[in-house]
This record gives structure tokens, C-alpha cells and sequence, in this order.
């Protein structure tokens, strides 16, 4: 087949690129800007664009089909030319359900832990050498790309994300993929530019549990009520299985899993990613791998990456940096590393770096969030705040959200980084949570400190 993609250089876009690639296509592309890992990475397999923009003339009836990323706007030349073409235009879960409809398709959603989740079935198939088709949202060790196609694998292991397929396609993307073994690990209110109210992002839910195909089945966490509610509500012809969280104890900072056959230590912790194991469980077993040689291959994980992965370590001190930054993930992981080190200090740092947590009416759901920290501090960029179009917002505001008296607020890079090269971190940990960089904080020299 030859395939162009529109807007080539997006996470999940360039590796759905390479994946067809791989397995035997023709592969063109288009973005505006390209950036690593993206471009040195699409430039290994030659599919680099000779040049960046948007160029019409790559458009004919030679082609198959036309992938269009959300980075691409409806106006974009090339999509504008392909839809006077009549060619077929695919968002790229459309896609990997063109690619996938005739495996059995397993769909991991929810708005937390999915891919952790995704990340321990796969390390789980791959322990075993079970060769599983897949698309997953990290990168992962032992796995060179984060979407496989293959022509003969029977499963595919999709992370079911719930925000929107493409700029002409606004359906949320775990709508398309029909799952026949699907699991949900919580709802908590997100991308509050696309869904504003709590009600209209829980109907995601329920239109995705609606969706599994007939005889299918719906693992999901039951200590999740809103969850609960719309599983239980749904009259689809679906076999439901509820999980919860395992019972487990943390000794000197290492967490042993309770097991038929004693306790068992796992590399992973924290109460949430403990219930995302118990997820992960209940699919590889329904995949052919049975409690035992889960929990063998389990004990061996170490994370997905960007989740509490672990930065620097000394013999009293450690620091880890986590992808989280909406309320209910917060709140998990700042609990999770006090949990494990409860004797240290917990120096617990947050970036307000999304659309939603810059959003006055979304800061509310932080309340309690960093609680559990013995030293809590926000850090956001008014600057940022301008960029997104957003109204604006004062530290006040952060501070009357979080209800935390001593909370520490910075505006800008340089104060936040003075303020955490000047701490002592002797019998601490110290947690740095966003989806960005803190204004362009160098992870390497965080390491320094300890």
C-alpha cells in the first residue's frame, strides 16, 4: 500500500508510520516541525521529509490512504487537496482498526495507569515470547518501537486514549478500536477543554464499554464508583470482571506483593500502581498466561517510562520524575513515595503544564493533592498561560485550590531551580511531577544533587 501521513513528526503518528513501514509498505510524510526522538528516529528508517511543510503536490490518486495527526488543522493544503481527491482519510486509531479488525483487539482505557497497565502486559507477553501486535503511549525496555503491525500475530494490545481521533474526526480515539477483551482502570475528570463538564467526559466511558463486541468482556476496577456505575449500568452482552487492589506491605522501602505463595517483591509501588498490576493480571490471563507465570514475570518490571521513573539514588536519598499532572494522578503518586520512604522528607514539586490544570475552573479538583508531601511546591508559567489562550490566573488562585497553607508557588524557571538546587536532601526523596520541563530544568544536574 502507499500511505501518506499528515503531520508524520507526532508521538504516535511517526511510530504508526514506522510500524507499517516495517512491515512492508510504502511510507510518505508531511509535518511542520519535527522534533527528537521523532526525527532521528523516522530519519533511521528513511522517512524523514525531505523538507518541513505542508506540500500539496505529495497528494495524488496513487494513494491507498491518507493518516491525518491532530497536530494538522482542518484547512491543512494537503488534507484539504486529499478530501477533493476522495481519497480514504484515516485518523490513526481508524487506522489500527482497519489493521487490527480481524485480530482479537484488547483495549487498556482509562484516565490514569493505562499505560503503566499496557506496559506490564506486554513486559508479561514479551517475558513469555508470546508475540503480540501493539500500540502503546512510552517507550518501553526490550521494545524498539511503541506500535508493531504484523500480518500473522492474533492479538493486538491497544492503549485506548480518550481524547480526540483527528482535527476532522472528533470522536474520542478508544471509540474506534471495538475491543473484544477491554479494561477501564478509573475515570477522573480530564482534558477539560474537550469534555467541560464531568457528566459529558463520563459518557466516553460508557459509549467505550458499549462498544466492546458482543461475547466480549470489560475488566475494571471496582473501588473506582463512578467507574462502577457505568459498567454495571451498561446492557451491552459483555462478561464483567471487577479487580481491586492486591494486599501488599512495604519493608524497608521495598514492596512485597502478597501472593498464594508468600510474598513476593515487585520492583513497582504505590497503592495505584499496585491496582494497575491486579488490571494487568486479569488480561494476561485472559491472553493464556495464568496467575503463577504472571507473577514471575512481573516481579521483573521496572515501570513504563516517564512513570515515577527513578533520576538519581544515594544511600539515604532518592529522586524519581513522573509524568503525572492531573489531579487524581498527583494525589496517587505523591501517596505512593511517601508510602515507600515514610521516614524521609517528601519534597513533592508539581508543573501546571496542560490545558487543564491552567484552567481556573479545573484547579479546584487539586485540592489535597499534595498533601501527603512534607514540603509541597507548584511551579507554572504565566507565559504559558498566554501561549494556550487561557485566562489568566495568580498564585492566589493556586493557592486557595491546593488548601495548603505552606504551599510554595513559583512563575518563573529561575526561582523554582535557585529553590531546589538549595535544598538538603539528606533522608529525603524528592518527586518531580509535569508533563514538561519546568521552563527548561536540566534533569542531568538535578542528578548532581545526590
Amino acid at each position: 500500500m502507499n500511505i501518506h501521513f499528515i503531520a508524520i513528526g507526532g508521538s504516535a503518528m511517526h511510530n504508526l508510520a514506522i510500524a507499517l513501514h516495517l512491515k512492508g509498505e510504502h511510507i510518505t510524510g508531511s509535518d511542520d516541525e519535527i522534533f527528537d526522538p521523532s526525527k532521528s528516529r523516522l530519519a533511521s528508517h528513511g522517512l524523514l521529509p525531505d523538507a518541513f511543510g505542508w506540500f500539496s503536490e505529495k497528494i495524488s490518486s496513487n494513494l491507498d490512504a491518507v493518516v491525518v495527526g491532530m497536530h494538522a488543522k482542518k484547512d491543512n493544503p494537503e488534507l484539504l487537496k486529499a478530501q477533493d481527491l476522495g481519497l480514504k482519510i484515516y485518523s490513526y486509531p481508524e487506522f489500527l482498526y482497519e489493521q487490527s479488525k480481524n485480530k482479537t483487539r484488547v483495549v487498556i482505557g482509562g484516565s490514569h495507569g493505562k499505560t503503566t497497565i499496557t506496559s506490564m502486559i506486554l513486559h508479561v507477553m514479551h517475558y513469555y515470547d508470546k508475540d503480540v501486535d501493539y500500540m502503546v503511549g512510552a517507550q518501553l525496555e526490550g521494545f524498539d518501537v511503541m506500535v508493531k503491525l504484523t500480518k500473522e500475530n492474533d492479538f493486538i494490545v491497544l492503549e485506548g486514549d480518550e481524547y480526540l481521533s483527528s482535527p476532522i474526526d472528533r470522536r474520542p480515539k478508544f471509540h474506534l478500536y471495538q475491543p473484544n477483551i477491554a479494561l477501564i482502570s478509573g475515570i477522573a475528570w480530564d482534558h477539560i477543554n474537550v469534555f467541560p463538564t464531568f457528566e459529558g467526559y463520563v459518557e466516553q466511558f460508557s459509549i467505550f464499554v458499549d462498544s466492546i463486541v458482543k461475547g466480549g468482556t470489560i475488566t475494571y476496577n471496582e473501588e473506582d464508583l463512578a467507574l462502577k456505575e457505568v459498567v454495571e449500568a451498561s446492557e451491552n452482552t459483555i462478561r464483567k470482571f471487577p479487580y481491586k487492589t492486591p494486599e501488599y506491605t512495604v519493608e524497608n522501602g521495598v514492596t512485597l506483593l502478597a501472593t498464594e505463595d508468600g510474598p513476593m517483591p515487585v520492583e513497582v509501588f504505590g497503592k495505584h500502581n499496585l491496582n494497575n498490576l491486579a488490571g494487568a493480571k486479569w488480561i494476561c490471563q485472559q491472553m493464556g498466561v495464568d496467575e503463577a507465570d504472571f507473577y514471575e514475570a512481573i516481579s521483573t518490571f521496572q515501570g513504563a517510562s516517564k512513570r515515577l521513573e527513578k533520576i538519581a539514588e544515594s544511600t539515604t536519598s532518592i529522586s524519581y520524575k513522573d509524568f503525572a499532572h492531573s489531579p487524581s494522578k498527583v494525589k496517587a503518586t505523591t501517596e505512593a513515595l511517601k508510602a515507600q520512604f515514610p521516614t524521609r522528607k517528601l519534597i513533592a514539586c508539581l508543573e501546571l503544564h496542560t490545558y487543564s490544570s491552567l484552567n481556573p475552573k479545573f484547579l479546584t479538583e487539586y485540592k489535597g493533592a499534595l498533601d501527603a508531601a512534607d514540603v509541597a511546591v507548584v511551579f507554572y508559567s504565566p507565559h504559558a498561560v498566554e501561549i494556550k489562550k487561557l485566562e489568566a490566573i495568580s498564585s492566589q488562585q493556586i493557592a486557595d485550590a491546593f488548601q495548603r497553607e505552606d504551599l510554595v508557588i513559583f512563575t518563573e524557571p529561575k526561582g523554582f531551580k535557585d529553590f531546589l538546587f538549595s535544598q538538603e536532601f539528606n533522608e529525603s526523596s524528592l518527586l518531580l511531577m509535569s508533563s514538561g520541563d519546568y521552563g527548561g530544568l536540566d534533569f542531568e544536574e538535578v542528578k548532581n544533587l545526590f
